[in-house]
């Protein structure tokens, strides 16, 4: 089922105990009753004044400090920010629409990596208060959900696609694999066993499902085949996101990083331990598309090996 959260439009959201904590504190440090370098309440007398469970206070903490409101300090503890009573220089305060929001989210994960998206980051770019974003999302991950939605609601299938199941399973998969190629943070929050209940994502699985849907095999193994066939596009997405975040961050593209093993590589390849290996080029290797192509191809023979066979044991 769709998370109803997720389907509830904000201003029809119960607010939650965590949000009614992050107001009444920061409420008090811009009245100036908490000052800056003041130790924060500890998260558990913030627990016992207001009732709530450690891990509610817990995570009020953390918007907190997301939001620079507070900070840690060794030796101190968490403590009022330096700069959270500082009056803001014209800075608005109403976060634009949650479109806009998701939008830039996703262009600051496609330029700097998912590390890099904050809501305190989001805020900056946004030239907004961080605090008002979480009129729009609950957190981060509720952020980088909306997120997942909208990148695969952009790429939605044809409809009803190509005729025959192997043109619409090699469609779904190269329109996925396009997707990751400009979205590279989305393996890491892609799961198998828990995906993004967005409706952007399902609509792939379902356009999926209906390409195998006349086939003569079990329920069950259509559905690990609408599984396993994105895996594999993710699968070969974390090569490509990891090559290309080496470049990004240490400056080492593929070729430098050959270069820079080159002694290493002919001690071993030139030792006559390894002759297959040897005769392999090294553009095979670095061609991330053609062996996507090839992971894909043998994949959909083993598929049709199976349709051939009947198999009911998968």
């Amino acid at each position: 089922m769709i998370s109803e959260y997720l389907m509830t439009p904000p201003a029809q959201r119960p607010e939650p105990p965590y949000r009614r904590i992050v107001a009444a504190i920061r409420a008090r440090i811009t009245a100036g009753e908490l000052r800056a370098g003041e130790p924060l309440p500890s998260i558990r007398r913030i627990a016992r004044d207001w009732d709530v469970a450690i891990a509610t206070a817990t995570k009020a903490v953390a918007v907190l400090r997301d939001t620079g409101l507070v900070e840690t300090r060794v030796g101190a503890g968490t403590v009022v920010s330096a700069h959270a009573t500082r009056p803001r220089r014209g800075k608005p305060t109403a976060a634009p629409p949650l479109d806009h929001v998701v939008r830039t989210a996703i262009a600051i994960a496609d330029a700097e990596g998912l590390d890099a998206l904050s809501m305190r980051r989001l805020a900056a770019e946004l030239d907004v208060g961080p605090m008002s974003l979480y009129r729009h999302v609950a957190n981060k991950d509720d952020l980088v959900a909306r997120m997942v939605d909208a990148v695969f609601t952009d790429r939605e299938p044809p409809d009803p696609g190509p005729d025959g199941w192997r043109a619409k399973l090699e469609l779904i998969a190269r329109l996925q694999w396009e997707v990751v190629q400009q979205h590279l943070w989305l393996p890491r929050v892609i799961s198998f066993t828990r995906p993004p209940l967005v409706p952007g994502a399902m609509a792939h699985t379902e356009w999926t499902l209906r390409a195998l849907d006349g086939l003569d095999l079990p329920a069950a193994t259509k559905v690990r085949e609408a599984i396993t066939l994105p895996a594999l596009v993710m699968t070969s997405a974390t090569t490509l996101a990891a090559e290309v975040e080496a470049g990004h961050d240490r400056g080492e593209t593929f070729d430098l990083w050959w270069e820079a093993r080159r002694s290493r590589t002919a001690e071993l390849l030139d030792s006559d331990a390894f002759p297959l290996l040897a005769a392999v080029p090294q553009e095979v290797v670095a061609d991330l598309d053609g062996l996507f192509e090839y992971a894909l191809a043998r994949h959909l023979d083993g598929f049709a090996a199976l349709l051939e066979g009947r198999s009911a044991d998968f």
